[in-house]
């Protein structure tokens, strides 16, 4: 590090595994000396932790790129993330960038900076690998997630799906565990540090264990958090249906520390645009798991995912994903307009779908998805809670999240950010539910 203290900004697009990664990243660099500031701001060094899940997110990436420039023309731009791993011959051609790194390379940032750092060539420096050629999952290290009230684990990385809209198995290789060891001691680190939720996070959390040879999976792994010192509660991230057994849905319903709430991507409610996507199950497969989920805790949070204006989707195949969201007893749903993935399948089917009219489904998914939320959240009112406070005071109330992932709002005087107490719902509000303390 210089003498002089450098300002350092972290801009991340994409899932909760980038969000890690780039905590992690600015961890190291404020250990070494680098004071974080906003985006804004125009930091001397500014990370951009690219997505690359849709065409969208890519020009999202270009634009924030561009936008550092703007905001400080000598700033040092890293570029890295999904995006950098893809295309960084594309990203070359951006001025301002200065470095860029596959996500392997995200652990090696400080070398490579260090390295770099005389680096006067008109081209930014690419070091990127050949993720698919990965074996193992060496997640960075990480003590703290500044200014949040949850932490995120990240338990595993890379997919085996080959989903044809889908990009992330060249982006993030193949699936690979993080042991169970390694996983325990970063809980109990952050347990030890105040943090009272932790999010089991990865690219396909359900191939949890598929890598190694010894039986390890996702039901052995939280069995093995069950017995670690952590006080706290843990939530699941987003987990495929076919890999929801019986065993880890007995398991998962048990256990009170284990939040109520899965998240589970449908993408489809049309069996003929499931096999388009190389989806392997169908609507009955996944009716009857959202159904039996329901019946063994009905309080628990179903979240889905659903893609809408898939190549060939015709309004009688949107109308069955319409009518089939409308029976299924989910409460949060996440619409994604279908975005050509430039190297997917998808990209160059026949039959795309015009983008006005796959807004106008995108809007009427969300309505529904908007009505089931109210629906969901208004049975809790008179029921209590656990809340786990998070900062950012609005008109004197505290935000939060319920273990059902229901969004609360407290009176600031009535709690702490960063704890989790039992609250009792008064009523419902456009924002969430307000709440009152019970202990």
């Amino acid at each position: 590090m210089d003498s002089v203290t450098r300002s350092v900004a972290v801009v991340t697009l994409g899932c909760k595994t980038n969000q890690f990664e780039s905590a992690a990243m600015l961890e190291q660099l404020v250990g070494n000396g680098y004071q974080q500031v906003d985006f804004t701001a125009g930091a001397d060094l500014v990370i951009v932790n690219t997505c690359s899940v849709t065409a969208a997110t890519d020009s999202q990436s270009r634009n924030l790129i561009r936008r550092a420039q703007r905001l400080n023309p000598a700033a040092r731009i890293v570029v890295t993330g999904c995006y950098a791993q893809i295309n960084p011959v594309e990203l070359q051609k951006l001025p301002g960038v200065s470095l860029i790194i596959g996500n392997e390379e995200k652990k090696e940032l400080l070398r490579l900076l260090l390295q770099t750092r005389e680096n006067s060539a008109s081209e930014a420096f690419v070091e990127v690998s050949d993720i698919r050629a990965a074996e193992n999952c060496h997640p960075l290290d990480l003590q703290s997630f500044a200014q949040r009230s949850r932490a995120f684990v990240q338990i595993q990385n890379g997919c085996d799906a080959f989903c044809s809209y889908c990009i992330i198995p060249y982006a993030r290789g193949k699936s690979r565990s993080v042991g169970v060891k390694q996983v325990v001691a970063q809980i109990e680190r952050l347990g030890a540090a105040g943090y009272r939720e932790v999010v089991l996070t990865g690219i396909h959390i359900g191939g949890y264990g598929q890598d190694v040879a010894d039986g390890t999976n996702l039901l052995t792994l939280l069995q093995a958090i069950e017995t670690c010192e952590f006080g706290g509660r843990v939530r699941l991230g987003s987990i495929e249906p076919t890999e929801l057994p019986p065993r880890l849905r007995d398991y998962i319903v048990q256990k009170p520390w284990l939040c109520p709430h899965l998240h589970i991507p449908l993408q489809a409610g049309d069996d003929a645009i499931l096999r388009r996507m190389n989806r392997h199950y169908d609507t009955a497969f996944f009716a009857d798991l959202l159904a039996d989920l329901h019946q063994r805790q009905p309080d628990m949070a179903l979240g889905l995912d659903v893609i809408c204006g898939f190549p060939g989707e015709t309004e009688a195949h949107f109308s069955n994903t319409f009518r089939l969201l409308q029976q299924l007893p989910f409460s949060h749903l996440h619409v994604f307009p279908f975005s050509r993935r430039p190297g997917t399948p998808a990209a160059s089917m026949p039959d795309q779908v015009a983008p006005a009219l796959i807004k106008e489904r995108a809007a009427r998914l969300r309505g529904l998805g908007d009505e089931k939320l109210q629906q969901f959240s208004r049975r809790f009112i008179g029921t209590e809670l656990q809340m786990l406070v998070e900062g950012g005071v609005n008109q004197g109330l505290y935000k939060g999240l319920s273990e059902n992932y229901l969004t609360l709002l407290i009176d600031q005087h009535q709690a702490q950010a960063g704890e989790l107490c039992l609250v009792r719902v008064i009523h419902q509000t456009n924002d969430g539910l307000t709440v009152e303390r019970v202990n």
